[in-house]
């Protein structure tokens, strides 16, 4: 049997040695972390025979957390707060996303929230009861300014006034009287001068079936260094054109995986063209309406995710709660209805249980949310054990190659 350092390891093979060195060191900063790092190991340590066969099935985010819900402005330009990451999703049981998203509670507890065990527990319950309501309520409704309360009303409040001009000028520079992104900007490094020269190749030929061309015009390319469990695999951040000076657009480039899930689901999935059109239909059944700017892209014999990165696009500062337990209920109020209106709003399609069979399932709520919590428990338990392994794994240099 492998250990969970092997297990890490041969997970993340194949990816860019330097960035994943970062990948490592963050993973060994919390529980936390090691958690959103890993999400394979969520999977692999559910039991072919499990309770979570026995609810109905749903499109899921796939690696759902704390971390993963946030803003972003849709091809509507208007602003939404939803879960914002969709590389792992898939068709599946819909208590997969309520699991991970608990645990996640319970070890963000001491060093994001500040709160003891027992009070992340009762958090959990709480999201549990709010999921459950929404649920059998049967109506997917979204979260926007006008709804929202405390300190995600001040969040969304903050995200409207944020203008892309200064989400630009703060990542490019203007050298020889020309726009280019700032290598020494903490999110990006620099690449090759072939490598640079294919991906423009690459997006010129794309954009020449594109309503409007001249707007995918790149003027830069750099490595992009983000996020936490996908820091190694192939990624881009594009200056392109946009509407012309002053109006230019970043986006990033992304290399579409196989879901992780995949390792365990026996549930029959679409069939689809490649990675990057799985993960933009599922977001496009999820969220109310999809990212701005979103869309699949070969390059090398490889599917890409290509999408706008924007002022907007953000998460909570969830150490701002910190503490204060009536903020954080009204967060995670928040978060239980996003993923309830999701599933609701996905229903009945290709495979998913219908909205009558998701409300009927809320109706047994007394009978799975013990369990589903019993289970979230346990493994928070688990992660802990795991996240010790990989510390004495890293700080022997197991991973330094």
């Amino acid at each position: 049997m492998s250990t969970i350092a092997e297990t890490v390891k041969h997970f993340n093979t194949g990816r860019n040695p330097e960035i994943l060195k970062i990948k490592y060191k963050a993973m060994r900063s919390s529980a936390f972390v090691f958690y959103r790092g890993s999400c394979h190991l969520f999977y692999e340590a559910i039991p072919p025979k499990s309770f979570f066969n026995q609810a109905p099935k749903s499109w899921l985010c796939g690696d759902l957390h704390l971390e993963n819900l946030g803003c972003y402005k849709a091809d509507n330009r208007a602003i939404y707060f939803d879960i914002n990451d969709f590389d792992e999703s898939a068709l599946a049981p819909c208590l997969f996303d309520v699991a991970r998203l608990l645990t996640s509670i319970m070890l963000a507890a001491s060093d994001t929230l500040e709160i003891d065990a027992e009070t992340a527990e009762q958090l959990c319950k709480r999201f549990l009861k709010v999921y459950a309501q929404t649920l059998e309520q049967g109506t997917a409704r979204f979260m926007e300014k006008q709804i929202a309360h405390g300190v995600l009303k001040t969040f969304l409040k903050d995200i409207q006034t944020r203008k892309r001009k200064d989400f630009i000028n703060k990542r490019t520079e203007k050298t020889n009287n020309k726009r280019k992104l700032l290598v020494k900007y903490k999110e990006i490094s620099e690449i090759s001068v072939a490598k640079k020269q294919q991906i423009i190749d690459n997006i010129d030929a794309w954009a020449g079936n594109q309503p409007n061309p001249e707007f995918y015009k790149v003027l830069d390319v750099a490595h992009r260094i983000a996020g936490t469990g996908s820091l190694g695999l192939e990624r881009y951040q594009l200056l392109i054109k946009g509407h012309g000076k002053g109006e230019h657009y970043l986006l990033d480039m992304k290399i579409a995986n196989p879901s992780c899930l995949n390792s365990i689901l026996k549930l029959k999935q679409p069939v689809y063209n490649n990675e990057a059109e799985r993960i933009i239909q599922i977001q496009q059944r999820m969220q109310i309406f999809p990212q701005a700017l979103l869309n699949a892209i070969q390059f090398n014999e490889h599917w890409f995710l290509l999408k706008e990165l924007q002022p907007s696009q953000d998460k909570i500062d969830l150490t701002v709660c910190k503490g204060d337990v009536k903020k954080i209920n009204l967060v995670i109020d928040t978060f239980a209805a996003i993923v309830a209106w999701d599933q609701l709003r996905s229903s009945g399609r290709q495979g998913s249980a219908t909205a009558d069979k998701l409300i009927s399932f809320a109706g047994l709520f007394p009978e799975w949310s013990e369990e589903v919590m019993r289970y979230s428990v346990d493994y928070t338990q688990q992660v802990q054990k795991d996240y010790q392994a990989y510390c004495a794994a890293y700080d022997t240099g197991y991973f330094n190659d």
